[in-house]
């Protein structure tokens, strides 16, 4: 295995990116890596303190330049052979951290980068103190385990880059200077060029989190600003585009190891038939996506076809899909309830289609109609591209007319603690009983083909 640079962008906040290289220095093998610093003028002594240390090589910029420029200056000083590692200041490695990772990179020919599992995404840990951390880590790290799961995209807060890929698919992309949308850009790039990304499950590193190059006070501007570059180059929204609907998943309910044929509508890039694959290993993913820059991210992984789900002639086969998915898809047709009956025929007998739909009865709707308000907004459940609208009534009125039964329902909720006096005089007016439906913002539904 090559040896790895490590790159770490720095602007201020020392403490953390001391505490961040002293873990390193503890729990990475030595002459395995090269430690290069980009500091971007910080004013509080860094670089003073990064001139003293014989082991770390440094970049010492004028301004603030961002994270993309200051990894690319960092690539640019690399030993041409290294793998590269992308770190934020503000984290602390652990245990057999870099071995995990690389065992992860290298374990199959066609991985161009991996990332570890963290405390504010991939693992549900609060800590009290780092003992119990470290802890954790010693346990995961060290378990012998090898819990690989492939992913859309990767958080450049640690992100470990084949050397191959680097020199394949170029640089960081400096548009999306100083932050945001540059790890998603870079991630989606490797897809395109046909290799993978994975998740190493079994390696920890903790992050705290909106340290990096402190950018709070602006932050929502660079956000929305590198949120449309993004959309202007991929034609499509990252974010929307690369959901998860953990919630929808939830309702399958079959044996992990069972072979199972899964469907998506409006699938995006894929990332939710993705996590699907993941944990049901050996599932068939099937999507369907009019967005074809989209679809073209979600046919590296899935059976991507473009189908006129409208049209009761579809080029699958009968009686073939175990699970149907309408995540937001249904509120979008002219007729949904003959898009429900043309794909009954595709479902296996004991199908079941998976949706979630707005609810137009939700209190913040029915105080704008008491306003005399109707608007329609770009998200939301008055959203512009909505054609029909549904209440728990009619969403359980619909899947029963369209031949489907045992439907199981919960929801997702949006209710604030202040607008509590608008629910209950809504409840007052209605009954108790529905209040739930008042709180309810969007409901989620399965319903079983009904073949009687």
């Amino acid at each position: 295995m090559n040896k790895t640079t490590i790159i770490i962008p720095t602007y201020n906040n020392f403490d953390y990116s001391e505490t961040c290289i002293d873990s390193i220095r503890k729990f990475t093998e030595n002459g395995s890596y090269q430690l290069i610093v980009v500091d971007n003028n910080s004013t509080d002594g860094t670089a003073d303190w990064l001139k003293s240390q014989s082991d770390i090589e440094y970049i010492l910029n004028d301004e603030n330049m961002g994270f993309a420029i200051s990894c690319n200056q960092g690539i640019a000083k690399a030993e041409a052979k290294n793998d590269i590692l992308l770190l934020h200041n503000d984290c602390v490695v652990t245990t057999n951290w870099l071995n995990n990772l690389k065992e992860c990179l290298y374990s199959e020919p066609d991985i161009g980068a991996v990332g570890p599992v963290n405390n504010h995404q991939n693992v549900d840990k609060n800590f009290s103190d780092f003992d119990k951390m470290f802890n954790l880590a010693d346990e995961l790290n060290t378990n012998g385990i090898k819990d690989y799961e492939q992913m859309l995209k990767l958080s450049s807060f640690c992100m470990l880059i084949k050397r191959e890929t680097v020199n394949k698919i170029g640089l960081l992309d400096e548009r999306f200077s100083p932050v945001f949308n540059e790890e998603d850009d870079y991630c989606y790039r490797i897809l395109e060029a046909n290799q993978k990304i994975l998740l190493s499950k079994n390696t920890f590193v903790y992050h705290f989190g909106a340290m990096s190059l402190n950018i709070n006070p602006r932050k929502n501007e660079y956000f929305e600003d590198n949120a449309k570059k993004f959309e202007e180059k991929w034609g499509f929204n990252s974010r929307y585009s690369s959901n998860i609907r953990n919630e929808l998943i939830a309702f399958i309910d079959e044996d992990k190891g069972k072979p199972i044929n899964v469907l998506e509508i409006g699938c995006g890039c894929g990332a939710t038939l993705l996590k699907i694959k993941s944990e049901y290993k050996n599932a068939q993913i099937f999507g369907i996506e009019l967005n074809e820059n989209s679809a073209g991210i979600a046919a590296h992984f899935a059976d991507m076809r473009n189908e006129n789900i409208e049209n009761a002639n579809l080029s699958y086969e009968k009686n073939f899909f175990d699970y149907i998915i309408f995540a937001d898809v249904l509120e979008h047709l002219c007729y949904p309830e003959q898009v429900l009956l043309n794909m009954k025929p595709y479902m296996m007998d004991s199908g079941k289609i998976l949706a979630s739909i707005p609810n137009v009865m939700h209190y913040s709707v029915i105080s704008d109609l008491l306003n005399g308000n109707f608007t329609y907004t770009d998200a939301g459940i008055i959203d512009k591209t909505h054609l029909r609208f549904f209440t728990l009534s009619e969403i359980n009125k619909m899947f029963i007319k369209c031949g489907f039964a045992d439907m199981v329902y919960t929801y997702n909720q949006m209710y604030y603690e202040q607008d509590k006096s608008i629910v209950d005089k809504l409840v007052s007016i209605s009954g108790e009983d529905r209040r739930v439906q008042f709180q309810a913002y969007q409901y989620l539904v399965k319903a079983k083909k009904n073949n009687n």
